[in-house]
Parts: C-alpha cells; structure tokens; sequence
C-alpha cells in the first residue's frame, strides 16, 4: 500500500526496529505537512458603554513554522444579523495549510448600527499588526476574507483604507489598511440588493424592517417611525463599499454564484467595473449555477482559486524570519 507520504513496504531491517515484533506492520510517514494551531477565543476588541463591556473574539488558525507568514482575516456571513466566525472551516483550513495565519472574526451586527461593524473589522486587522511577532505574521501583508455580508464587511475594510474616521478603540497606533480583498456573493451598493430580482422582491429590499435599513437607520423607536434603505440615499451610499471607492484601492478578487437569489450577481459586477474604471486591480469569477452559500462555494475548485489568489496577491511564507519555535510544541 502506498499513500501520499507514507509506505508500508517490508524491509528487510524492520526485525531490528525497536518494538518490532513478527507481523507488526511498519508504516514509513514524512513529514512534509506542517502542523497548523487553533487558538480559540481570543478577544480583539472590547467595546465600552456606560453600563457594560462587550468583548469581540476571534479564532486563529497559525502554522506552526518560524517563517514570517501573511495573514488573512475572514469576516462571516449572516444578513446583518449574526456573525459565526467559526464557519467556512473549509476555506479557512485551506488558506492555513497554505502557510497563512487565518484569523476569523466576529463583529457587532443589527441592531448595531454602520459604521460599528467597519470599526470592528478595522480592530481585527489592528489586532493583528499589533500581535504580529507572537504569531509569526508579517505586518506588510494582511488580506481580508468575506461572504455574503461579510463580503459586504471584507470589500469596506478594503475600500476605506486610509480613512481613519473608522479607527476606534484598542492599538490605534498600528494601520488597519489591507494589502489584498476578497468577496464572496458579497454586497456592494446597499441602495439595490435585488437590483435584477422580482418587483416583489424589489419592494421588500423598500421595507424599513429589511436589515440593511436597520443596519443604517435603525428600528422604529419612540418618534420615530423607521425609514427605507433609499430614504436617504446619500446617507446609504456612504454606507456602502461603492461609496468609498477611488483609485488607489488594494487588489480585489470577487466572486458570485450566477443561481443567487438572495443578494442579486449585480453587486458583483457593478463593483467590478467601478474599480476597474478607477485604474484598481480586480478579477471577477461568475460561479455558473452556484446560489446563495450553498454547496458550490464549499468546493476544492473554488477553495483553491482563493488560496490561489490570495497566494499570488500577498505572497507566501518567508522561511526562517518569523521568530522562535516553542520548544515545548510537541508536548
């Protein structure tokens, strides 16, 4: 039998191998897969109000090498509404067998309203650069991940780079600028996700309870009644990535099922086409039949035209310049 890495063919000085006994089979292994670490957890931030203290965690995947390694935050999907940070282990594993340190972020979500989840993904990156030695990261080269709204996160954190208006709370003296962006199915003018959908459809994204008005307006509450998306169109597109963008944006990959039903393929495509007019660095993929996070998105094919990108946009693993090895790692 013959696996990749691995062989169990007799030898014939297995007899003097220590613990051999006649018909123990001997398995030859090499190591040529580095071990990857999950810390869980960690807390990134902690957002202060007169009464409380809210604490943001994330979960790191790190190599466990001394190279000097890229980074890659992922921000997860949930309509405004929740944020998982610990799903898409698929992608995010990927991305660490691939040398990156992973750092999956939550973020303060409806009826939080914008700008708190930008800040919050500004903090993760921060958090980063300012932990950059203890985990081997590379300040120089943080990318941001996301899908869906985290797509919608992941393109804003790309686009406001430089903005310090978004820089709150904890390590303000480290940048929050990315070197790399990508959004998977993501939202990128919150004045028209259904742009292309049913009127029925079209209406709804009208309704002040639809999450992007809660998002930047807020619920209704004592005087006020509540307000639709486009009830104050300025206010929405500063809201959105197609606001904020200009010429000198970091490289952006994005991704859309072309089946979606949720949030329309045309966000996808007007970002595209607004970076390129710009002069910025986009490709855009259509995932042909793909919908919504479904299983498509879960696919090597996919998984690994990120890790790809990712890869040839920041570059890989610098070996030997990231600090010491824990003498204790294999304890």
């Amino acid at each position: 039998m013959a696996v990749s890495g691995l062989s169990q063919q007799a030898s014939a000085g297995d007899a003097q191998l220590p613990g051999y006994s006649e018909g123990a089979q001997v398995v030859r292994v090499e190591g040529r897969r580095n071990q990857v670490d999950q810390i869980s957890g960690v807390i990134y931030s902690q957002i202060r109000s007169m009464r409380a203290v809210r604490q943001l965690r994330m979960s790191l995947l790190v190599p466990r090498t001394n190279d000097k390694k890229p980074a890659i935050v992922y921000f997860p999907g949930g309509g405004f509404t929740t944020a998982d940070h610990e799903k898409y282990f698929e992608m995010r594993s990927a991305l660490a067998a691939a040398g990156f340190v992973v750092a999956a972020a939550e973020y303060r979500v409806v009826p939080d309203r914008f700008p708190a989840l930008v800040q919050d993904g500004k903090a993760a990156v921060r958090y980063l650069r300012a932990h950059a030695a203890e985990y081997g990261i590379d300040p120089a080269r943080i990318g941001v991940l996301g899908d869906s709204a985290g797509g919608y996160l992941s393109q804003m954190v790309g686009v406001t780079n430089g903005e310090k208006v978004f820089d709150k709370g904890d390590h303000l003296d480290q940048s929050s600028d990315v070197q790399a962006a990508v959004t998977l199915y993501g939202i990128s003018n919150l004045l028209n996700i259904g742009e292309g959908f049913s009127p029925a459809v079209q209406l709804m994204h009208q309704s002040p309870a639809v999450t992007e008005a809660l998002l930047v307006n807020g619920p209704a509450f004592r005087d006020f009644a509540g307000a639709s998306i486009s009830a104050d169109p300025a206010k929405a597109l500063a809201a959105s990535p197609i606001g904020h963008l200009g010429a000198d944006e970091p490289p952006f990959l994005i991704m859309h099922g072309t089946a979606d039903t949720l949030v329309s393929p045309v966000q996808s495509k007007q970002l595209f086409e607004a970076l390129r007019a710009k002069g910025n660095k986009a490709v855009y993929v259509l995932v042909e039949g793909a919908g919504h996070g479904d299983l498509p998105w879960f696919q090597q094919p996919v998984i690994d035209r990120v890790v790809a990108w990712f890869k040839a946009t920041l570059g890989g693993p610098i070996a030997g310049a990231g600090g010491k090895t824990d003498p204790r790692s294999d304890l």
